[in-house]
């Protein structure tokens, strides 16, 4: 069977969320898919950012913990995908800090802040690969970390005819079931081929947290369940998981815990189950509801 083969058959199920969750974490505390890494505390504190005619939001406070999953949802336009990019280290908030094991990210060198950045793995709604072979989209972040001893011993065995492709690009690929097309050329892939390539390049690197912004938007059940898949096998490394999503279902389908922006603030954050079936905020019962129409 090939990696693709793998789908799940209830990716629409919208009621298996807490069984998938729920089974993560019994297999955890049973020893079973333990987190390999001790990971790395991304946080956004007190954090206000804009465009130049007001606040996108003000005051955020939202953190990404070792191994879990975590949604963030609200309406178009909110700043859910700004609020990624801050966490990602892409540019500062205008107020606040972003935080790495409690340090602020912008008060460090270039040098240590790049090196924060490496730990970052982030994934756009836009896809975007290189005009190469899946597999080497792949390895591209694993590539520029290479020396320059290395890159030219890689080009000669490439020259030659040798497999080139790291290891670790191999089991990325696997891990979003993309290892029987690895060499095909990136033009030639469906939107959610691509998809899940871009996905595997921002694992290749090891990442202490994967941030993904709208990942399946777009995307046909098979290919999302593959990239539902690919989350809750990074989760199970240790891997902490922020995911921008306006799939209520999937929300509930991945997240450990999930939030809400809304009105230029996170209206309500915790475990998903309570912020769909008992949230605190009227505004949450009826975002979650689809009774609040933008």
């Amino acid at each position: 069977m090939t990696d693709a083969g793998r789908v799940r058959s209830d990716a629409g199920d919208g009621g298996r969320g807490a069984s998938a969750r729920d089974g993560r974490d019994e297999g955890r505390r049973n020893g079973e898919h333990a987190p390999e890494r001790e990971g790395t505390r991304l946080a956004a504190e007190g954090v206000t950012h804009g465009f130049g005619e007001g606040p996108v939001f003000e005051s955020v406070d939202l953190t990404v913990e070792p191994g879990e999953v975590l949604a963030v949802v609200g309406p178009s336009g909110t700043g859910k995908t700004t609020l990624l990019r801050l966490l990602a280290c892409f540019h500062p908030p205008e107020e606040g800090v972003v935080s790495a094991d409690g340090t602020d990210v912008w008060s460090l060198s270039e040098a240590d802040r790049l090196a924060v950045r490496r730990r970052v793995g982030m994934v756009f709604q836009v896809r975007s690969l290189f005009s190469t072979t899946a597999a080497e989209n792949a390895a591209y972040g694993l590539r520029v970390r290479e020396s320059w001893t290395d890159r030219l011993r890689t080009a000669a065995r490439r020259a030659l005819g040798f497999e080139t492709t790291p290891k670790a690009a191999r089991e990325a690929l696997s891990t979003v079931g993309m290892t029987d097309k690895a060499h095909r050329h990136a033009s030639s892939l469906s939107g959610g081929e691509a998809q899940r390539v871009a996905i595997a390049r921002a694992l290749a690197p090891d990442p202490d947290v994967l941030l993904l912004d709208e990942p399946t938007s777009n995307l046909d059940p098979r290919n999302t369940a593959l990239v539902e898949e690919a989350v809750e096998a990074a989760s199970a490394r240790g891997i902490g998981v922020a995911i921008a999503t306006h799939d209520m279902q999937q929300a509930r389908r991945v997240s450990d815990r999930t939030a809400l922006l809304l009105d230029g603030s996170i209206v309500e954050c915790g475990p998903t189950e309570r912020v769909f079936e008992s949230p605190d905020d009227e505004r949450t019962r009826k975002f979650v509801a689809g009774e609040l129409v933008y």
